[in-house]
């Protein structure tokens, strides 16, 4: 393969559409590898791991998940070698600093490198991040933490410390990326209204890909919904009684994924949360400094800097402060949660029910070598936690990764043309 692609690597920011996006990506992987569009790695948790070791975030020992040394370098080489058009992406590359910011772009060259930031509307964003800290085992209420947010960060002259602001101070992490690439190759996708739907924002960023949207069977993203009032207080007053002996990568798969992903995503929703009235001309003036930076940055702009403005949200969509929802909904969603800890708990030691293997187009089932070696790697996580340990202690072992992934790619183009 040869080093004069492009890579685009997606930096965030978070709850802007990154995992729809990502889910289009992967679940369409072959279809849209026909169009030349490479995803290094084998799975979307590979750019994760890749983004923890660009940040160097460090792994509890407790994790059974395998050591991510090294796993940046592994993925950049990689998306260096693709001929046409490479994609790495995770929300959490937005947390980058400065230094960790050039070393990706130096490791990406000599491809053509160009960083890529979805972004939506403060308003909307401020009630969907502190659901997402509430999934991240945070305990505080909505008001209080919606009063960090804005009455202490916000005026902070480094507020890129705090977390929010770290992934959400928009124009401060783009000046950051483009220090290391020329500005008309930073680009940023504006989050559509909510009433375009889901496919604009993947037509958006195919656009600048150089895709054919309608190559993707956009069903293969599951819904990123928020979860109604009752089931995001029981979260949160479960957050409050765990000890803190239980350590967040068990939390995350245990409770995130076990329950809030799966249990109470499926919930009938009962209410929205939104911003409250008080607050609406901060999110107001916040939109209109965004808005005046990115037209004057030279980065290029895709979609409609209007969506940055906040829209009224309407009576009829509230039910109240999350901590005032009825007893009996949140003990509903409560009950939910124990029976998915339950079932989960039993799959855990007999087996989960056997299903289709490779539905969707997605799926790796019939998707010729490739497919079947990525399938049978998926499926032992101790392989994969082996890989790992040996690529974080040996370089040869993480060359002899990336020569897999090549010969796997080989099959793949092979099987597009067949």
């Amino acid at each position: 393969m040869s080093s004069n692609g492009r890579v685009f690597l997606h930096i965030g920011e978070p709850k802007t559409g990154t995992t729809f996006l990502q889910q289009v990506m992967w679940g369409n992987r072959r279809e849209l590898a026909a169009q030349g569009l490479v995803l290094p790695g084998h799975h979307p948790q590979d750019h994760f791991r890749a983004s923890q070791d660009l940040r160097g975030i460090e792994k509890l020992p407790s994790d059974p998940a395998g050591s991510w040394t090294g796993e940046w370098d592994i993925v950049a080489q990689q998306a260096r070698q693709a001929p046409q058009v490479a994609v790495i992406s995770h929300e959490l590359f937005s947390a980058a600093d400065e230094e960790q910011a050039a070393r990706a772009v130096r490791s990406l060259q000599p491809a053509e490198v160009h960083i890529v930031l979805t972004v939506r509307d403060m308003a909307s964003l401020l009630p969907a991040e502190w659901q997402e800290t509430i999934k991240h085992r945070n305990a505080r209420g909505w008001e209080d933490w919606l009063g960090d947010v804005i009455d202490r960060e916000s005026v902070d002259a480094d507020r890129r410390q705090w977390w929010f602001w770290r992934v959400h101070d928009t124009l401060a992490l783009l000046a950051l990326w483009a220090r290391h690439v020329p500005a008309e190759r930073v680009h940023v996708i504006t989050m559509p209204l909510p009433n375009a739907g889901t496919g604009l924002l993947w037509e958006r960023f195919a656009g600048l890909l150089g895709l054919d949207p309608a190559g993707a069977d956009l069903s293969q993203a599951r819904p990123n919904t928020s979860l109604g009032l009752p089931e995001i207080e029981f979260l949160r007053r479960l957050n409050g009684k765990l000890p803190a002996e239980v350590p967040d990568w068990f939390y995350m798969w245990t409770v995130k994924e076990g329950v809030a992903h799966k249990a109470l995503a499926d919930r009938p929703r009962h209410g929205r949360l939104v911003l409250p009235a008080d607050r609406e001309a901060w999110a107001k003036e916040q939109a209109e400094a965004l808005i005046a930076g990115l037209a004057d940055s030279g980065y290029q702009v895709i979609g409609d800097l209007d969506e940055l403005r906040p829209r009224a949200s309407g009576a009829a969509s509230l039910a109240g402060s999350p901590a005032d929802q009825p007893p009996d909904e949140v003990l509903d969603a409560a009950v939910d949660a124990a029976a998915a800890l339950v079932v989960n708990q039993y799959r855990k030691e007999h087996g989960a029910p056997r299903g289709r293997a490779g539905a969707g187009r997605g799926g790796q089932a019939g998707r010729g070598l490739a497919g079947r070696v990525e399938a049978a790697v998926g499926a032992s996580p101790r392989l994969k936690r082996t890989v790992r340990e040996l690529s974080s202690r040996y370089p040869a072992v993480r060359k002899l990764r990336i020569l897999a992934w090549q010969t796997l790619e080989r099959s793949r183009a092979r099987s597009r043309r067949a």
